[in-house]
């Protein structure tokens, strides 16, 4: 290739991911926004959850009847990614941004990642086809979408940019991308940030240097976050199958599921599991008196909101799964409170997701540099000790964890264990 034509496809891909990131960025600020409205008035009025259930069945019914083209979510991305298949329905941005909202209005334990990726992709799918590119800028320009979705919801463009790259195959990052991904994730943030929307803050890492004795801690610290996100996968996806065998009807699986979150609700005694979950996130990394069984909670909390079909994503509740639990164990293991819950935030969704990178840049973000090589090390621990399991299951696998090569790129649903 010429230098002409390599400028030529440089300033295409600043033009491409310049839109798609505008795209995604707006659409981060309207979601972020509505969100935390809907989370004041529950905090406000706690009564409204007693609703959830109603709420489930009105949703289910809903997504039963106009939803069906979208119900893969962020596997239908995976898929379309690999398979080259039809258009994402361009429903699927007001869909997902209204489902996941009403389900933290009445008190749903969920994330916002999903959303994000399914809005950036869908999105971004739709200009895909209006500008009529070829098949791999439509690829590349779905990996963007993924990246401006991801980046701008959270204020960290350089992490969205690689999840954006690394997720679709386990174990490896697609780098035919990396431009656009990049592009779209910077001006998806700018975008956010310039429409009035922050994000959460979080503290700064203390420096600590690593030792061969603080490296073993690390290790078992791994453990138990592999632990936790091996919990949290089968249980979401038991609660999934098990669901879908008694019930059939999605309306039906989300009114048992919005009775079981009433249930635990009452049964707890606090709003603290509801909802996203940040200001538990937040006491993680200063509170000492925060329960030791709070991590255990908050993955129940979530695996019955979204194995019973609520829309929404994991990376927040996990970050809250990965944050206390990493608070509960800096004390034993003599680790500096702040660098664990920030360490554990990260470590239980790069394994739940098989995007230690991008996580790992992503606590660099949120904590500052100190939090290398730490969150590295556990990352890649606890993606590695998870085994072939994903919050994802179209993941493709080229080798498996263990080693071995796959013959052809494989879902990892389809992979045997």
């Amino acid at each position: 290739m010429s230098r002409r034509d390599r400028l030529g496809a440089l300033a295409q891909w600043i033009g491409l991911g310049a839109l798609v990131g505008v795209v995604c960025g707006a659409a981060s600020a309207l979601f972020l926004w509505l969100l935390a409205r809907a989370t004041e008035y529950r905090v406000a009025h706690a009564s409204i959850v007693y609703a959830l259930p109603l709420a489930g069945l009105a949703l289910g019914a809903f997504y039963e009847r106009f939803g069906q083209p979208i119900r893969g979510g962020n596997n239908l991305v995976i898929d379309t990614l690999h398979d080259d298949g039809p258009e994402i329905p361009l429903r699927m941005a007001p869909m997902v941004l209204a489902g996941t909202v009403l389900t933290h209005l009445f008190g749903g334990s969920a994330g916002r990642e999903g959303t994000a990726v399914q809005m950036g992709a869908s999105l971004t799918d739709w200009l895909s086809h209006r500008l009529g590119v070829d098949r791999a800028t439509r690829r590349q320009l779905l990996a963007a979408g993924v990246a401006g979705g991801f980046g701008s919801v959270f204020g960290t463009p350089v992490a969205g940019a690689i999840f954006g790259l690394e997720f679709v195959v386990l174990g490896r990052i697609e780098y035919d991308a990396l431009a656009p991904a990049l592009v779209a994730s910077l001006v998806g943030d700018l975008t956010t940030r310039a429409l009035g929307v922050g994000h959460t803050r979080y503290p700064a890492a203390p420096q600590v240097a690593l030792t061969p004795l603080l490296l073993a801690k690390w290790a078992l610290f791994a453990v138990a976050m592999a632990l936790a996100t091996t919990a949290f996968i089968e249980l979401t996806h038991g609660i999934k199958r098990h669901a879908e065998r008694r019930a059939p009807r999605l309306p039906l699986r989300m009114f048992a599921g919005g009775l079981a979150v009433v249930a635990l609700w009452r049964l707890v005694g606090t709003g603290d599991y509801l909802g996203l979950g940040v200001p538990l996130l937040e006491r993680a990394f200063v509170d000492p008196s925060l329960p030791a069984y709070a991590f255990a909670l908050k993955l129940l909390f979530t695996a019955v909101t979204l194995g019973a079909g609520f829309v929404g994503g994991e990376v927040t509740p996990l970050f809250v799964v990965g944050a206390t639990l990493g608070s509960a164990l800096a004390a034993p293991l003599g680790i500096p409170r702040e660098l664990a819950a920030g360490v554990g935030l990260a470590a239980v969704f790069a394994a739940a997701s098989n995007t230690p990178v991008a996580l790992s840049v992503m606590a660099v973000e949120l904590l500052g540099a100190a939090a290398l090589p730490h969150v590295l090390v556990v990352s890649v621990l606890a993606y590695l000790l998870t085994g072939n399991r994903s919050i994802y299951p179209a993941q493709r696998v080229v080798r498996a964890k263990g080693g071995a090569r796959v013959a052809e790129p494989t879902a990892l649903r389809d992979l045997s264990e």
